[in-house]
């Protein structure tokens, strides 16, 4: 059934909907399978993802006509719709009247995505009004709190230097407060790895007591401020708010050092909502993994990273990995400095749509994924400042030196960074920064022709 006459009105104007102030915008990648035309398509992709059904029925009134999702662009070309959602159509809380991206994705997402017409479809981006913005949590905390903490300016406050203790899985406790004891004394941050949780052999109750430990030894140590990101991610929302809690407690004075790592897409927006309003004091640090599933290039349906992004911000994840840009072993490339842009600036251009935050608080790019010190420089150029979290695994416990030295070397490279300084001629006077030149050699042959010359390694 065509129904283009009702779900589609091509001469609706952009500008006059985002001035309108009452659509979400969605803008997608969609094909249709053989034989079906592509505004009759597009049509039944709105019609399915707001009011409409298959067949006609007798329950539609005019009310019910009135929050249509539309089809207000078109360009088969370029395989491109976009489609109007009155915000009307999206469920609200009873408790407070606030919006949820579980609906939204629901709508625009759901059901459609499987039509028998459609052979793909993808969202690569969606602009969202101030009357509907306004209804999200947004971030509680974002990297100024981890500034705080550190002691550093609020302003401009650069690079938290971190890690993810290695193996991922496999240590058990002491062995792992160890591992974070020896990077604390170089470094400030580390997190728990995705899947790191209450495993058997690394009972979450004896490790974070022996982590909270290592974190007062290195800050004696030191003199300096460490922080911690602790995963929370459960099935069970009591469970979520047991491990919370208890970590809260067993860290004490040292509390508001510490993050709550949520795995946001496998857990969903529930287990980040959960967090964000229990716990709206920790930083909240969202990890994406499995997102590729959806986001990645390769695949035709679902979502695009910036969406993925966008929607994280307004959930309220304090910040969320991001990637490497194309600098680490992550997929991806120097363009999308447009995905961090949008988490951190107040006003940003996406693939589609200009969104205006209207001081909705930033959320943080965490940067990892094969990075060392010898990619930093080349990564902060491109993205045009370093004020992020990254985080190196083998970057860190790579360097031969050990963990120390890993995380001297990613902080020596940053600073080079910040006074300009080339990256060779900036280890000829640390020895940490050299010997990760050393310790990353093919890195170092392709960033940095001659730099055994110039650091006289043979």
């Amino acid at each position: 059934m065509d129904q283009s006459k009702r779900y589609a009105n091509l001469a609706l104007d952009e500008d006059s909907l985002i001035r309108g102030g009452r659509h979400v915008l969605c803008a997608y990648r969609m094909k249709p399978k053989a034989g079906y035309g592509y505004l009759a398509t597009a049509a039944h992709f709105a019609a399915e993802s707001s009011t409409g059904t298959n067949v006609e029925v007798c329950t539609t009134d005019d009310f019910t006509r009135g929050v249509d999702a539309i089809v207000y662009q078109v360009d088969e070309q370029r395989e491109l719709m976009k489609i109007a959602y009155p915000i009307d159509l999206f469920d609200r809380n009873i408790i407070d009247g606030r919006a949820m991206i579980v609906s939204f994705l629901t709508l625009a997402i759901g059901n459609n995505q499987g039509m028998s017409d459609v052979e793909y479809a993808k969202m690569l981006d969606f602009y969202v009004p101030p009357a509907y913005l306004r209804l999200f949590d947004g971030p509680a905390c974002n990297i100024r709190d981890m500034w705080r903490v550190l002691g550093r300016p609020q302003e401009n406050g650069g690079m938290v230097v971190g890690t993810i203790i290695k193996p991922k899985l496999g240590l058990r406790p002491k062995p792992f407060a160890d591992a974070c004891h020896q990077f604390w004394l170089g470094g400030d941050f580390i997190k728990n790895d995705e899947p790191q949780g209450n495993q058997v052999f690394a009972p979450l109750k004896e490790t974070i007591r022996l982590v909270a430990d290592a974190m007062d030894r290195a800050q004696d140590a030191t003199g300096q401020p460490k922080l911690f990101s602790a995963n929370i991610t459960a099935d069970d929302p009591a469970e979520m708010l047991a491990r919370g809690h208890y970590i809260l407690e067993t860290f004490g004075k040292n509390a508001s050092h510490v993050a709550f790592l949520v795995d946001g897409y496998v857990g969903g927006p529930t287990a980040i909502t959960l967090c964000r309003r229990n716990f709206p004091n920790q930083f909240l640090h969202y990890h994406r993994a499995g997102h590729g599933a959806v986001t990645s290039s390769q695949s035709k349906r679902g979502y695009t990273v910036l969406v993925h992004m966008k929607m994280a911000r307004l959930q309220g994840a304090s910040g969320i990995h991001t990637g490497t840009m194309g600098y680490g072993k992550m997929e991806g490339e120097p363009g999308e400095k447009m995905v961090a842009y949008m988490l951190e600036n107040d006003v940003a251009e996406g693939s589609h749509f200009r969104q205006e935050w209207l001081g909705m608080k930033a959320c943080t790019p965490i940067i990892s994924g094969g990075m060392n010190a010898l990619r930093l420089p080349g990564f902060f150029a491109n993205l045009g400042h370093s004020n992020v979290i990254q985080t190196s695994g083998g970057g860190a416990f790579g360097h031969k030196d050990g963990a120390v030295a890993g995380a001297l070397s990613l902080r020596q490279a940053h600073q080079a960074w910040i006074q300009g300084v080339d990256l060779v001629d900036y280890a000829k006077d640390h020895p940490e920064l050299k010997g990760a030149f050393e310790s990353f050699p093919a890195d170092a042959d392709n960033l940095y022709p001659g730099w055994r010359e110039k650091l006289k390694i043979a």
